[in-house]
C-alpha cells in the first residue's frame, strides 16, 4: 500500500467513525423522541436533526464501503466473461463511476455554495443546510478518489494488483 492509499485509508477510517457516531445519535434521538411521545410530547425538530444525521451517516460511509468492496454490484453479464475481460470491465466501471461521483461532488459543492449564499435554513430549528450539503459533497468526492485509486490499480498487471 502506497503513501496515497494510506492517507485515503486514514481519512476513510475517520469518516466511518464520524458516520458511526452520527448513526448512534440518530438512534438515540429517535428513541428519545418516541419515548417522549409516550410521557409528554415529541422533541421539537427531531425529524430535522435525524435527517441531517442521516446525510452525514451516508456520506461518511461511501468511501470506506468502496474500499471494502461492499457496494452492490450487478454482474449478470460479466460473470460470463473470462478473467481478463472481467478485470477490464471492472476497471472501466471504476473509471466511469469515479467520473460520475467526481461530477456529483462538484455539483453538490456548487449547490451548497448557492444555499450558503441564500442563507436557507431548516424550518423548525433554523439550522443552516449548507454544512450538511458540503459534508455530502466531501463524501462523494472521497468515493470518487477511492474509485480512481481502484481504476489505477486495475490498470496494473494482474500480478501487481491486490484484489479488485
Amino acid at each position: 500500500m502506497g503513501k496515497v492509499e494510506k492517507i485515503i485509508a486514514f481519512i476513510n477510517r475517520a469518516c466511518i467513525f464520524i458516520g458511526s457516531v452520527s448513526l448512534l445519535l440518530m438512534m438515540l434521538i429517535g428513541f428519545a423522541n418516541v419515548a417522549s411521545r409516550c410521557f409528554w410530547r415529541p422533541i421539537k425538530g427531531s425529524f430535522e436533526v435525524i435527517g441531517f444525521l442521516g446525510a452525514i451517516t451516508t456520506a461518511m460511509a461511501l468511501g470506506y464501503t468502496q474500499t471494502r468492496k461492499n457496494h452492490v454490484a450487478i454482474d449478470i453479464l460479466t460473470n460470463h466473461y473470462n478473467a481478463k475481460w472481467r478485470r477490464w470491465a471492472k476497471t472501466f466501471s471504476y473509471f466511469i463511476s469515479a467520473l460520475f461521483f467526481a461530477m456529483a461532488s462538484w455539483q453538490t459543492t456548487i449547490w451548497g455554495m448557492n444555499i450558503w449564499q441564500s442563507g436557507e435554513k431548516s424550518e423548525t430549528l433554523r439550522i443552516s443546510y449548507y454544512p450538511f450539503i458540503f459534508i455530502v459533497a466531501f463524501g462523494l468526492g472521497l468515493l470518487a478518489v477511492v474509485l480512481f485509486l481502484d481504476f489505477f490499480q486495475g490498470l496494473q498487471r494482474p500480478e501487481k494488483q491486490e484484489e479488485l
